[in-house]
């Protein structure tokens, strides 16, 4: 028994920008799942491709070597040793967004060692630990610091927890005046003041940030380097920094593939959801001249160069009710045109050959080390019960009624090994519909893992809020058995999103050590130790010290 102290508080894309249109169009998957289960060559098999690593690589960094594992700051038990049984499905905790400051030191490392353990006895199998771009490398290109991550790996380890690296290449907070606010590399933001045009744009001229528009892929924008060879060559320099502990420790890498982590655009943000964000149509961003250059030249490749001058007339206001729009109304609306068509192929499939790139460089530097690899899909349902389903197509999802744009997706991630990742395990339509009339978060959840399923990839589920109550819990339950029951038992692990002072008030523990067990199908933690006797946990700070970690989440 352990005993706490708590208190109650595809194809190469050359630099003409031509893009190959589909073959075919791919229908949902609710009308055609007997097919594709009779027919399961239908789908590419797993495999891994043989890649030269340098294919979009630039010359590799020099910094390197194994994680420190001089002495700590703190004081360690080493003989907290926590055994755990690997039935059902496994916890991960999400650390929070500043775990690491931006000038690369660990925060609070007492209070992180005690909260892990505290993770730990609670039964968790591990933490997920954004690694950000914009403080290992923040200054200059190619200067890696890794010193407040190494120091977290190490506590981690020292606690029995596995992590999840997440390689976060987007900027997290929306404002300046977010406390939390982390933003892309100084040295990327002079590249972005000395180019607007490496931004975002929407048909109003809004610049966007949050990360670098795929427009300039395979661009030498960054000072000589494209960002794919900017992304690689931050994962090599991780992979170098951390080989002793991949495979051991780090099980798990998530690389980022736009804003927020996630394959998309930034038609909106995700950064804070609230009431208001699930009734947005969201603004198709292709109006940087990387984007249209692309787009223009598409165009004029099936002899349709008005076509290529921007993005669709009549897409509405980001509030307008879609049917009071003449682009994303339901009968007919352009959307289901030959233009509409043309144009969210064009933006899709841009999507998916950014997804692409940043796969097949991450199979190539990660093969041979043991790692799992994955990537996240973003969670847009609030307009899934309408034929054109707005909200994904502005975020590059070319979903609707009567096309599947997910399986795209899940056979992309299939084809490099990837897993995938998804949030809103917890919402239920009974509850959004009082809110939104035309969202589901379960019926886009369920279409997603269904296409996981059919592909044949592992899957992680995430909380989209961050206040669960027993509800919310049991609905993660629900969803998570939707995908893992059947006669192949795939692998499911949850990432609960994330710690903070709130987690560890005595009733919200309770429930969270109760929805652990049952994740896991009543596995109980079990401290090992040189005694027999029950332990409590050495150095253990009151709530609101440990709150202190936490105090600007």
């Amino acid at each position: 028994m352990v005993m706490f102290a708590f208190q109650s508080t595809a194809t190469t894309f050359s630099p003409s920008f031509l893009i190959s249109t589909p073959s075919d169009s791919t229908p949902s998957p609710f009308l055609t799942f007997a097919h594709l289960r009779a027919n399961r060559t239908f789908f590419p098999t797993r495999r891994r491709l043989a890649v030269s690593s340098r294919l979009n690589s630039s010359k590799s960094s020099g910094a390197g070597g194994s994680v420190d594992n001089g002495d700590a700051p703190y004081e360690l038990h080493h003989d907290f040793s926590p055994q755990r049984e690997t039935r059902g499905s496994p916890v991960f905790v999400t650390l929070p967004v500043n775990t690491v400051g931006p000038e690369g030191k660990l925060s609070r490392p007492r209070a992180m060692m005690f909260s892990l353990k505290a993770l730990a006895a609670a039964g968790v199998e591990g933490v997920v630990v954004e690694f950000w771009w914009g403080i290992v490398e923040r200054k200059e290109p190619r200067v890696y610091d890794w010193r407040g991550y190494r120091e977290l790996i190490m506590m981690a380890s020292m606690c029995g927890l596995k992590v999840r690296a997440v390689l976060a290449f987007h900027q997290y907070g929306t404002g300046t005046d977010d406390p939390n606010r982390i933003p892309l590399p100084l040295w990327v933001l002079d590249e972005i003041n000395k180019d607007p045009e490496l931004a975002y744009s929407d048909r109003f001229g809004r610049r966007n940030i949050e990360y670098i528009s795929l427009g300039c892929d395979i661009l030498p924008v960054l000072r000589g380097r494209t960002p794919i060879q900017a992304y690689a060559d931050f994962m090599r320099d991780f992979r170098e920094t951390f080989r002793p502990s991949l495979g051991i420790t780090i099980t798990r890498v998530q690389i980022g593939m736009g804003p927020g982590g996630e394959l998309r655009y930034p038609s909106f943000s995700f950064q804070k959801p609230n009431v208001a964000s699930f009734g947005e149509l969201g603004e198709f961003q292709c109006y940087d001249k990387y984007m249209l250059a692309s787009l223009n030249a598409c165009a004029r490749n099936i002899g349709k160069r008005e076509w290529g001058d921007g993005g669709p007339f009549g897409a509405g206001s980001l509030m307008q009710n879609p049917e009071h729009t003449d682009f994303f109304k339901n009968e007919g609306g352009s959307w289901n045109t030959p233009y509409g068509k043309f144009f969210l192929e064009w933006y899709s499939d841009m999507l998916l050959l950014h997804g692409e790139r940043i796969c097949r460089e991450a199979e190539t530097i990660f093969r041979g080390t043991e790692v799992l690899i994955s990537a996240k899909v973003a969670a847009v349902h609030w307009h899934y019960a309408t034929q054109s389903h707005p909200s994904e197509l502005t975020t590059g999802y070319y979903n609707t009624f009567e096309r599947d744009g997910y399986l795209p997706i899940a056979r992309l991630f299939s084809k490099y090994g990837f897993a995938m990742c998804c949030s809103c395990f917890e919402m239920q339509d009974a509850a959004m519909q009082k809110i939104n009339p035309s969202g589901s978060p379960e019926g886009f959840l369920k279409q997603l893992l269904l296409a996981a399923r059919l592909c044949d990839i592992s899957l992680e589920g995430q909380n989209f809020t961050t206040d669960l109550d027993d509800n919310a819990f049991a609905q993660v339950l629900k969803m998570s058995k939707f995908y893992s029951n059947g006669i192949e038992k795939r692998p499911f692990a949850f990432n609960f999103v994330r710690m903070d002072k709130r987690m560890f008030e005595s009733q919200n523990w309770d429930r969270f050590a109760r929805f652990v067990r049952q994740m896991s199908n009543g596995k109980i933690f079990r401290a090992r130790l040189k005694s027999p006797c029950d332990i409590r946990l050495k150095t253990t700070p009151g709530a609101a010290e440990v709150g202190l970690l936490y105090q600007h989440s």
